[in-house]
């Protein structure tokens, strides 16, 4: 499938509610609402326009909410620069309102609508993934993958792409399955996708030869510590900062498991290609 679609927000307009805003009532916000963001006991919701009077009202409806505040920002300043084609490994990554596009001669194409959620790949962390994951597609066609903490989808989208039969996208937020199918119906794999909206711990039986995890190092210590966890061909871990590094390599070395490759961005964000237990 090639990208099509219009362009991203220009701006964005966020509001802060105290509580759970419920899915139910999303429909009530209008054409220009572009997602609920849960975190904690918070929801953040996104406009393309200001629509605060919008909010308000509809917290009349649903009086255990509360307004917090409000935020501003060009779509460019949420995501830190223009989302745009870039390559990170083996992949091109074009979002979809850059239709028209020669394909990057080698390389597999995804097209991804990063929308409000983590995984645009402008951050070093989902690049080093995607650069993981191409050095396994490498050795051998992966048979499935299990993306934890998938925000868009682009990593489960890529192991598909790669060759995976199946994989497995798994979040706590509501807005990164959703992202994330709307990727997978972008790169024309949702038949292949699974969409887990849960805690990664909830999800380790999933048959996967590959693990695929760039999350808080906090839980990647704890999923460390099950065997479901370890017994994979391979684990891609990412989202660690200098000193959590040398702690899970600590954690890795004593279960007997070998760092096979390791990216970093200027020695802050760190990423490992680890050998499962069932890699043979």
């Amino acid at each position: 499938m090639e990208a099509t679609g219009k362009g991203p927000p220009n701006e964005l307009f966020v509001y802060c509610i105290k509580g759970a805003f419920p899915e139910h009532g999303e429909a009530e916000l209008g054409e220009m609402f572009v997602g609920n963001w849960l975190e904690d006991d918070y929801s953040y919701l996104f406009f393309e326009v200001e629509s605060e009077k919008k909010v308000r009202q509809s917290l009349e409806v649903h009086p255990w909410l509360e307004y917090i505040d409000s935020y501003h920002f060009t779509y460019d300043e949420w995501q830190g620069r223009a989302v745009e084609r870039m390559v990170a490994g083996s992949f091109e990554i074009l979002p979809p309102w850059e239709g028209g596009i020669p394909r990057m001669e080698g390389k597999t194409r995804i097209i991804l609508d990063p929308g409000v959620v983590f995984g645009s790949g402008l951050h070093p962390t989902t690049r080093d993934c995607l650069k993981a994951l191409s050095w396994v597609g490498e050795e051998g066609r992966p048979h499935g993958i299990l993306d934890l903490g998938t925000g868009t989808g682009i990593l489960a989208v890529a192991g598909i792409l790669l060759g995976a039969g199946r994989a497995v996208a798994v979040d706590l937020n509501p807005l990164c399955i959703r992202t994330a199918l709307k990727n997978a119906v972008l790169n024309g794999v949702q038949s292949c996708m699974g969409l887990v909206c849960g805690p990664a711990e909830d999800v380790l039986d999933e048959p996967a030869d590959v693990i695929a995890a760039n999350i808080p190092f906090s839980v990647t210590a704890a999923l460390l510590q099950e065997e479901t966890f370890r017994e994979r061909h391979w684990l891609v871990l990412s989202g660690l900062m200098r000193s959590e590094v040398r702690e899970l390599k600590h954690e890795l070395k004593g279960y007997g498991m070998e760092v096979v490759r390791e990216w970093d961005s200027e020695m802050i964000w760190h990423t490992l290609l680890v050998k499962g237990k069932n890699a043979g």
